[in-house]
């Protein structure tokens, strides 16, 4: 974008993987980009989603941020909630006439299977969990009873995840992770389960593929080529010490969490499952055959929806898109929001990250759907004729009184770089690789304090 045009304002609700990049993307163009983060501190799932001992990687996505939010027409405002119940409004945000909106706020919320005794004491989803050894405040200080025995449902890349803090860093002493599927159907990435390969019960493991061998075989499935593979995928484990076991279930679907006369977790009801083919894809079905499976504690690692609070329409745990779709590449369609009631696309604003697609891949997806998003909405600002000159300062202005006129505590650019700082020293002083305040309390009397 030529700097002789005047920039337009552009908002962003959400300073995560998605948001970040669209950010670069759209202040590299030439725009003003204010970015709205719930959280004091910027990173999303890069801060908050990322396994604790992944040190390099988290830090070399901070670096790239810092970068980002270095640029005199990127204006950070953090500790600001966009809700129906926070201090900034959706309507509010368009009634700004900005040049655009991207709502990349993520999923904050989480799936549920409605199973009967989901409220009982020991049952947890699997973000709640990472937010909690993540540091996430709200989620950093809740209890966690989880027992002898965990049972994870999911086999995926959040499970393996999981089980690496249940067994490296709580020792539970066993834990299971379930799927309802079979395992040529796991979804993990085999490098990531070398951080808990040590940890699996490989004579189990063979016991599992003898008890389930007849329903792979059924679908045309190899059994001992597939275990094969799957123990091939555990020759370069990380050492461990830990005396945690774990193990995986195969074909099991839960149907009701059960629980003691106090109503702790004793158990889960699974249904066997048996495998099909259906358009070419194995998938799983009910056999109607039920049983117990005896364990202390249950996390859900089966997804995430988004905040409706937002404001805008969702279906199926995402924001609406628009359903008509476009010849450009990417769609512009997929990033539009749409409201189906009134069978319209909602202008200016575009959604992106997980707030589009929940749960579907981690910070690399993001980042390239964050990326893709910027794209849609330079295309669309390129059709636009150019906003008088100042609209976009006067704008950013009319945006910051009215955040301070609701958020007294707003953590900026610079409260950023101090919080930074004061968690560095903590981190020295502690003799550890990477320190975080716990809670935003905290986190601002931190910045007083490097303030001072």
């Amino acid at each position: 974008m030529s700097h002789s045009i005047s920039p337009h304002l552009i908002l962003v609700i959400g300073a995560g993987p998605a948001g970040m990049a669209a950010a670069d993307q759209l202040s590299s163009a030439g725009h003003e980009v204010a970015i709205i983060n719930r959280d004091c501190k910027f990173g999303g799932l890069a801060e908050y989603g990322i396994f604790p001992t992944k040190h390099r990687l988290r830090n070399g996505l901070r670096k790239t941020y810092r970068e980002i939010l270095s640029r005199p027409n990127v204006h950070y405002f953090g500790n600001v909630t966009v809700s129906e119940h926070g201090q900034l409004r959706l309507e509010e945000l368009r009634a700004l006439k900005p040049g655009a909106i991207i709502v990349a706020s993520g999923a904050q919320g989480t799936k549920s299977l409605g199973l009967e005794g989901e409220k009982a004491t020991g049952v947890f989803h699997a973000k709640d969990v990472v937010y909690h050894y993540n540091r996430l405040p709200s989620f950093s200080e809740r209890p966690f009873h989880l027992g002898g025995h965990t049972a994870v449902i999911g086999i995926g890349d959040v499970m393996v995840d999981i089980a690496h803090w249940l067994t490296q860093f709580r020792h539970v002493p066993r834990v299971t992770a379930v799927a309802r599927r079979g395992p040529a159907e796991r979804k993990y990435n085999p490098k990531e389960i070398r951080a808990v390969c040590a940890q699996i019960d490989q004579p189990a493991l063979v016991a599992e593929f003898a008890r389930i061998g007849a329903a792979l075989s059924a679908v045309g499935q190899q059994p001992d080529a597939i275990l094969a593979e799957l123990l091939g995928e555990l020759s370069e484990c990380k050492a461990s010490n830990s005396p945690s076991i774990l193990r995986f279930h195969f074909l099991a679907s839960p149907r009701r969490v059960l629980a003691d006369d106090r109503n702790y977790v004793r158990g889960l009801e699974l249904e066997e499952m048996a495998l099909t083919v259906r358009n070419g894809d194995v998938a799983a079905v009910g056999t109607g055959r039920r049983y117990e499976f005896p364990c202390d504690s249950v996390i859900f690692a089966v997804g995430d929806c988004v905040d409706e609070s937002l404001g805008l329409p969702s279906n199926n745990g995402a924001f609406v898109t628009n359903p008509h779709h476009t010849d450009h590449q990417p769609d512009d369609a997929l990033f539009e929001a749409y409201d189906p009631s009134a069978g319209r696309v909602l202008d200016d604003v575009f959604v992106t990250g997980w707030a589009r697609q929940a749960s579907v891949g981690l910070v690399g997806i993001a980042k390239r759907d964050g990326d893709w998003c910027a794209q849609v909405v330079l295309r669309r600002l390129a059709g636009k004729p150019a906003a008088p000159l100042g609209t976009a300062q006067a704008s950013l202005e009319e945006l910051r009184r009215l955040i301070v006129s609701r958020q007294p505590v707003v953590v900026d650019g610079r409260s950023l770089a101090l919080l930074t700082r004061a968690e560095e020293e903590e981190a020295i002083r502690l003799g550890s690789a990477e320190f975080k305040f716990g809670t935003n309390e905290e986190m601002i009397s931190a910045i007083y304090r490097q303030q001072a």
